[in-house]
């Protein structure tokens, strides 16, 4: 049995939630909170299996609730979000930064045709992350002594990103050690729920020294600029420019990994890539993956200890598609000695 605290001021949200999560079996809500501080308080009471934390809430915010939870008592924690308040926005990715693990946006009432795939789509990421270990979120990082780089003839000038869960912290880590006159352009595909890409370009250029936008039909690759997938399009490069399509989804997802990956190894790039999968559920990236280094490319993988959810890297690994595997925290360094000059 999955144990799921339900933490949102709106008496109605917390109904809505209750009939959502009811047509599975295997779920149920062991409490539920009105305010942040409540929420808290219940966590280290019950210890339940995950928290449904609303953002804007009185007495204590879902912000800061997520800060004292994951300090005291580390539990994996779903983010519910209104994707067009751009101030519910900035919370849930702060919260994120903070240790919670995802974002979904908030069910808009009681639908009717609607009812049934947005129940779907909650259990499923419950069901999910639920599985996640987390962990003391202010814990200090103890860093090898040194990096095992592997060094290029040349510096490349692409980095191309994949991930999915537990990604918006890993990318952020690895954003905001990267120069802000990075010699490269930066392609990033991330699973995210729908209406939240432009939030998290947007979280993305605030807190990294990058440029970072959404991408757009057309864009060219310019060096210090991080382009991201938009929701519900896939990212490709052609003729060294951006093309956003709306092809079937692959793997269930739209934006998906393989077709940026595969695009920059058709489109004669991958000698000049750096290519990345990071934490996430699937096999989303992989045949790409080993495209790109069949064709030059240096491929790295996240390290299971450091991924939330070591799914879309170890079957890249398993598939023979993967360079080196590195830890999260080595991941700046290893990143960074590709784009310098040998």
């Amino acid at each position: 049995m999955i144990n799921v605290l339900i933490a949102d001021d709106s008496e109605l949200m917390r109904t809505v939630l209750r009939d959502l999560l009811a047509r599975d079996d295997e779920i149920q809500i062991v409490a539920e909170a009105r305010d942040g501080q409540t929420a808290v308080d219940l966590v280290k009471r019950l210890q339940p299996d995950l928290v449904i934390m609303d953002v804007l809430m009185p007495i204590m915010n879902g912000l800061d609730a997520t800060c004292e939870i994951m300090a005291d008592c580390p539990t994996p924690i779903l983010i519910l979000s209104a994707n067009t308040d751009s101030g519910d926005n900035l919370c849930a990715f702060s919260a994120i930064r903070l240790g919670a693990l995802d974002v979904m946006e908030k069910p808009a009432g009681l639908v009717t045709e609607a009812f049934s795939e947005i129940a779907e789509q909650l259990i499923r990421k419950v069901k999910s992350l639920c599985r996640i270990k987390v962990i003391h979120h202010f814990r200090t990082s103890k860093r090898p002594a040194a990096v095992n780089l592997i060094t290029t003839v040349h510096p490349r000038r692409l980095l191309a990103i994949g991930a999915s869960t537990g990604g918006p912290q890993a990318v952020l880590h690895l954003l905001r050690e990267l120069p802000q006159h990075l010699p490269a352009s930066v392609l990033l595909v991330q699973h995210i729920a729908r209406g939240f890409a432009s939030g998290f370009a947007g979280w993305l250029n605030r807190e990294t020294p990058l440029r970072v936008q959404l991408a757009r039909d057309g864009d060219t690759l310019l060096p210090g600029r991080v382009l991201v997938a938009p929701n519900d399009l896939h990212l490709a490069i052609v003729g060294q420019k951006v093309v956003l399509t709306e092809t079937p989804p692959v793997h269930n997802c739209r934006p998906a990994v393989d077709v940026l990956f595969q695009s920059l190894a058709d489109d004669g790039l991958a000698k000049d890539t750096v290519a990345l999968l990071l934490t996430g559920m699937g096999q989303d990236g992989a045949k790409g993956l080993g495209q790109l280094r069949r064709k030059g490319a240096l491929t790295l993988a996240q390290d299971e200890e450091s991924s939330a959810i070591f799914g879309m890297p170890r079957v890249a690994i398993d598939q023979g598609a993967v360079s080196q595997v590195v830890s999260l925290a080595d991941l700046p360094a290893v990143v960074k000695a590709q784009f310098e000059k040998q």
